[in-house]
């Protein structure tokens, strides 16, 4: 009994359900495989009572914000520079120290005012007029005691001043620091110091503070040498041949479109529907997506979507549809494509092999019995002739000389008028290559 309600059979009603989906699906703003729509991401954002504020409107390119105070992690470089490293009294001169030497009262010829170097040994040589002093593991004023003593055997009354230049075996803290994964920088013998999440002022003083137990009033200056922890990332979908993410350095003032100029402009994959992902703070608030129209950025100009790069941000540059569909179209199709294609090839090969059952190139003059006959074995021409017979000819030509041209070669061999016509008419169809008659 037919079904009066449903005159219509199941497989056209199985299409008629799909139009409908499909139709629905239009309606509804959904999108091929699966990727949401920039207004079902607005949706979810006033759907999640996040309504937008003028005071926290997000910052564009003639409205840039100054980024606030830089937060030090791993793998920063730091730019340490020593200012006053004086080390804790009481100081022993050992060997290669420096120490700054003024003397009053010396000969006119050989003064002593300069810098001098600890030798070896832990001599202090003052000149050939003067000899050499011992200097090594004494304080200072008691070095500036031991050269007066010296001097006074051949001075009158010498006046001597003894200071510190440089100690030899001072760890060097001046230069390039990388923060080391457990948030800390080494300072050598000095240890190392915990930076992680501080400022650099706050750096500056965690610094002095360790060198403090080593040195007397240490002064440094500290510096971001190399912005390593703050980055933003660009995301370019790749229409079903790869995604491809970019990840850059903050330096506090890009802006939407320096982060297309790094990747060197859109390619044939992307679309023009870009937008910036930003995460909330720590997971907590609202995420926000910042929809870019990079056509009015790049052809007229405007700054109104040209928003500035922030640490963290990503920002994703949606693949073409189109592109993305017919590489979907060619994934489903290529096998098939490559199947039929050796099926063809096969084909070929098995009719090729039926036609010319003496081979394609045959070279004891199969298939070209006439063309032999007629020119003889010696002459080239005759493969000229068998070229042109098994590529260009007429099919039907082809078809007839295979069934004929054995008898047909046999017959005008003792007949020097018919071969005569024939080689004519061969002469002829070679003239097109070139080769003298």
């Amino acid at each position: 009994m037919k079904n009066q309600f449903f005159p219509i059979s199941w497989r056209g009603r199985g299409g008629l359900l799909l139009l409908l989906a499909a139709g629905l699906a239009a309606n509804t703003g959904c999108q091929i495989y699966g990727r949401p729509q920039r207004q079902t991401t607005q949706q979810v954002m006033v759907d999640a009572k996040c309504p937008g504020d003028p005071s926290l409107m997000p910052a564009k390119e003639l409205a840039k914000i100054s980024l606030p105070p830089y937060v030090i992690e791993p793998p920063d470089i730091l730019l340490i520079d020593a200012l006053r490293i004086v080390p804790k009294p009481p100081f022993r001169i050992q060997s290669f120290d420096s120490l700054q030497v003024i003397v009053e009262g010396t000969l006119l010829e050989q003064p002593i005012n300069g810098l001098f170097v600890v030798e070896p040994g832990g001599m202090l040589d003052l000149g050939p007029s003067y000899g050499k002093v011992l200097v090594g593991g004494r304080s200072l004023d008691e070095a500036q005691d031991s050269v007066f003593r010296h001097l006074k055997r051949v001075l009158r009354e010498p006046q001597v001043s003894l200071t510190l230049a440089q100690a030899a075996g001072q760890q060097q803290v001046a230069g390039e620091h990388l923060v080391n994964p457990s948030g800390e920088v080494n300072l050598g013998t000095y240890g190392s110091v915990r930076v992680t999440g501080l400022t650099l002022e706050q750096a500056k003083e965690a610094i002095e503070a360790q060198l403090s137990k080593y040195l007397d009033a240490p002064l440094v200056s500290v510096d971001v040498f190399s912005y390593n922890s703050k980055v933003y990332y660009v995301i370019t979908e790749g229409a079903g041949f790869g995604d491809n993410m970019s990840r850059f350095p903050i330096t506090g003032n890009e802006t939407v479109l320096d982060a297309i100029a790094q990747i060197n402009g859109l390619s044939k994959l992307s679309s023009k529907d870009i937008w910036i992902a930003r995460p909330a703070p720590a997971g907590v608030g609202c995420d926000q997506v910042l929809p870019v129209d990079i056509e009015s950025i790049m052809k007229g100009g405007s700054t109104a979507t040209n928003y500035q790069i922030m640490p963290g941000d990503r920002v994703f540059i949606a693949q073409d549809q189109w592109v993305a569909f017919e590489s979907i179209i060619s994934k489903v199709t290529g096998p098939f494509e490559r199947i039929m294609g050796f099926g063809l090839i096969t084909a070929q090969t098995v009719q090729t092999m039926n036609r010319f059952p003496a081979g394609f190139f045959a070279t004891q003059g199969g298939f070209c019995w006439v063309a032999r006959e007629v020119y003889g074995a010696e002459d080239p021409r005759w493969l000229l002739f068998r070229a042109w017979l098994l590529t260009d000819a007429p099919v039907w030509l082809r078809d007839l000389y295979a069934a004929h041209g054995e008898s047909f070669a046999a017959w005008i061999h003792d007949k020097p008028v018919a071969k005569a016509c024939v080689k004519a008419l061969m002469d002829q169809v070679i003239a097109g290559y070139g080769i003298p008659q």
